[in-house]
């Protein structure tokens, strides 16, 4: 690999060391007294304004940073804009968490929402539905990690001659020296600083690639319209048609609901507001935002491909490596650092937060911090540090085992592991909130949710022979989560005629 005089491996560790110093210097500060209750809501005292930004570069990701302008011109099919639909399911999905499920959580106060189900369904529910977030968080902070230190080996530290282990661990390393202390107050001021690096680190690589073609706005809108890559409604194809626009909607609602919804790591930002309607202001600025930082995306993912045409530059393999190849290797050097800066703050405003929720829902859910007065808070706090150490090395673990086994787009199997793992929360929770007054403290309940993903994974496998090509793609949460109502339903009749 040949760099420019001014982007060497050695340039870009200086700059992210800069950048780590910035937020162990917001870390040092916010962490200052405090306590389990800080760590875990940050006293309920987060201004909604900050929440709503911080939250832009949590729910983009590393994943999205690299993948989505990747996918624009990817695949079998021309996927162009097409997974604006899904954004466009995904303000569905918001509106439902802002009007249903946060008055819910904030009526009862809850540090873990898992907690709701334990009010509503009992204590197996609780333990199941907390175990399932455990299991999902620890899968899709595990891919969004594997995907920066991918890059950092590729670009970086292997140029180096550093082992992947090592620049893994250094990856897990450094988010926990910044979160340990201050939790989720940390979390919610440098996740805002890290969403302006990367939403920063977009836009200049917008401009730097239209410069380079010597386009305006308007040339590059309508290059773009011509191209055919900037097709958003894919209406004429059928239901076997990925793109699909009724497919890709209702996918993008479910996949908000229980990816945000029902999941602690993003809702552990929102309960950190003052009250309820914060909470709900936070959620509705959030989600506005968050579809023109997609349309972003999706504009720079064209634009790469259009600069590789007219450069004759090769397309990668694996469309997640577009966006570096050509940031690092093709455009001025301060694209090169710009795409570290913006990878590396997408990649830990989504894993940070996943540390500190999985230590917090652990602690809450599991080791019942809330109900130990036996404890003192010295004991907790032990208790919490060797937590937040021991998730970041199953961390380091599961990333090891992907960098032996993955070979598909990080996106592609982020959200097919998530079809499987968040259907049961799905289940679970719309159980509980539809069929109120059906309380069972049943092992039964366990059975359901593992039986219910294990099915949904039998009937797409078969779905192609079974209905005539069709294939269910992200609309398999929905499937699995029925399956889940369903068998719970069937419970509680036995359950309710037994008592």
């Amino acid at each position: 690999m040949e760099w420019s005089d001014s982007l060497t491996p050695g340039t870009i560790l200086l700059i992210i060391s800069v950048y780590f110093l910035l937020l162990l210097v917001v870390a040092r500060i916010t962490g200052k007294e405090s306590d389990n209750t800080i760590f875990f809501t940050a006293g309920r005292k987060s201004p909604w304004f900050v929440v709503a930004f911080g939250m832009i570069g949590a729910s983009l990701s590393g994943v999205t940073f690299i993948s989505i302008p990747g996918v624009v011109g990817a695949g079998a099919y021309n996927q162009a804009f097409s997974y604006l639909q899904m954004v466009m399911g995904y303000l569905l999905g918001y509106a439902v968490i802002s009007a249903i499920l946060l008055p819910a959580y904030y009526k009862l106060s809850l540090t873990t929402i898992y907690g709701f189900l334990e009010q509503r369904l009992g204590f197996f529910a609780y333990k199941t539905g907390a175990a399932y977030f455990l299991l999902s968080r620890v899968i899709g902070a595990s891919f969004r990690l594997f995907l920066v230190a991918m890059v950092l080996d590729q670009f970086v530290f292997g140029p180096m001659g550093v082992p992947f282990y090592v620049t893994v661990m250094l990856t897990i390393v450094l988010i926990w020296i910044y979160t340990f202390q201050g939790g989720i107050k940390t979390i919610v001021w440098t996740d805002s600083i890290q969403t302006l690096s990367m939403l920063g680190a977009v836009a200049v690589s917008v401009f730097l690639i239209t410069r380079e073609m010597g386009w305006g706005l308007g040339d590059m809108t309508r290059e773009i319209r011509d191209s055919g890559l900037g097709q958003i409604f894919f209406t004429t194809g059928g239901w076997e048609d990925p793109n699909n626009f009724f497919k890709q909607f209702i996918s993008g609602a479910l996949i908000t609901i229980v990816m945000t919804g029902l999941d602690q790591d993003m809702m552990q930002k929102n309960l950190t507001c003052k009250n309820l309607k914060e909470a709900q202001l936070n959620m509705g600025v959030f989600s506005v935002i968050l579809f023109f930082a997609n349309l972003l995306f999706l504009s720079l993912g064209a634009l790469l491909y259009l600069y590789a045409a007219e450069k004759g530059i090769a397309i990668p393999e694996s469309s997640d490596q577009l966006f570096p190849e050509i940031a690092l290797n093709h455009l001025p050097a301060m694209a090169g650092l710009l795409f570290i800066i913006g990878i590396i703050a997408a990649a830990y405003s989504s894993a940070d937060s996943a540390l500190t929720s999985l230590t917090t829902s652990f602690c809450v859910d599991f080791l019942n911090f809330e109900h130990r007065h036996d404890w003192t808070e010295k004991q907790k706090k032990t208790r919490r540090l060797i937590v937040h150490l021991a998730f970041s090395l199953l961390l380091f673990t599961v990333i090891m085992i992907f960098e032996r086994f993955s070979d598909e787009a990080v996106i592609h199997q982020l959200f097919v592991a998530a079809g499987y793992t968040y259907g049961p929360l799905l289940g679970l929770f719309a159980f509980a909130f539809f069929m109120k007054n059906k309380k069972m403290d049943h092992w039964g309940v366990i059975a359901v949710c593992i039986l219910s993903p294990l099915l949904a994974y039998w009937i797409n496998s078969n779905s192609a022979e079974w209905f005539d090509g069709f294939q269910w793609g992200y609309l398999i949460l929905l499937v699995n989560g029925l399956l889940c109502f369903a068998g719970l339903w069937i419970l509680s009749l036995f359950t309710s005629k037994a008592s």
